[in-house]
């Protein structure tokens, strides 16, 4: 049976910003499942340009941060979007992390309580005409519970492939058995077949994401316990330098995929094999930017 084509993840930089639609459009007529758009160059601006220049193609914010604008504001967009797209786009949201709340200038509550009063008060606002699907950013499992919960989906990023089936335990049986229950993982991934190459690619991405502590709570939880004392170590002597180089190669696989082209194209089949019915590519490259790391799925995922 043919793999099935993955999402994929697009970032609008500054200066590439027509070339991300062309790229939306080429994943559209390829047949991928969907594009998704992480929270800086304002994903919700994208995501209305992706509801007027495709039209067969699923799309969404993975994530919107629940605190960058009121929820009435957020209503309206996300009505607006979902009309003109004629359902096709799903509203990801999420706390953020730290370094967010600061880059937006906002002040982060309590993540469960937050993100249960978000949904309910978006949910409250009148006059908006039909929303879209919600779908929740979550690690733990407190929050895959309230995604399952008051929650059409979720979706993880950078989760480890090894923990998955305990995460997708805390949610119902009945969302679980949901086809139309959004589960997504944001997966970094290098295509290369210098392997090695790849890997380090992989190393520097998540580098940041060891920084914050909700990540390393999460990575405890899924074993890598010895790793993650190691990453505190280094954060605390000031060694961030140092950081990429700690994640070991049984970790990297187990949260990133890398290396030549079959090999991910198998390991992708893990991931749906692990219960992600959305594996979302967020892809880099040994050679090249953006646009040249996107080709390279191209060229390892026919469609």
């Amino acid at each position: 049976m043919p793999l099935k084509l993955p999402a994929l993840c697009v970032i609008a930089t500054p200066g590439r910003r027509r070339a991300m639609i062309e790229t939306a459009r080429e994943a559209e007529r390829r047949g991928y499942q969907g594009i998704y758009v992480p929270s800086r160059f304002s994903n919700m601006s994208v995501c209305e340009a992706l509801a007027w220049n495709t039209e067969r193609i699923t799309f969404g914010t993975a994530i919107a941060p629940i605190y960058a604008r009121s929820v009435s504001d957020f209503a309206e967009a996300t009505a607006f979007i979902h009309e003109i797209s004629s359902g096709r786009f799903r509203f990801g949201i999420g706390v953020a992390h730290a370094p967010g709340h600061a880059r937006m200038e906002a002040k982060a509550g309590k993540p469960l309580a937050d993100t249960r009063a978000f949904v309910e008060k978006l949910r409250a606002q009148p006059g908006q005409g039909g929303l879209p699907p919600v779908v929740i950013a979550a690690l733990r499992r407190k929050m895959v519970a309230l995604a399952g919960e008051i929650g059409d989906g979720v979706v993880f990023a950078n989760a480890c492939r090894s923990a998955m089936g305990a995460s997708l335990a805390h949610l119902p049986d009945a969302k679980r058995a949901d086809q139309a229950f959004f589960i997504g993982n944001m997966i970094p991934t290098c295509i290369s077949d210098d392997i090695e190459a790849a890997k380090a690619v992989n190393r520097r991405t998540l580098g940041s994401y060891l920084l914050l502590p909700n990540y390393r709570n999460y990575w405890k939880e899924c074993g890598y316990v010895e790793e993650i004392a190691a990453v505190e170590q280094a954060i605390a002597a000031q060694r961030t330098d140092d950081l990429a180089t700690l994640m070991s190669d049984k970790w990297l696989a187990d949260v990133t995929l890398f290396g030549p082209a079959a090999r991910v194209r198998d390991e992708l089949a893990a991931w749906y094999e692990a219960g992600v019915r959305t594996p979302i590519i967020v892809a880099s490259s040994a050679t090249g930017r953006q646009q040249q790391a996107i080709e390279e799925v191209f060229a390892t995922f026919t469609g």
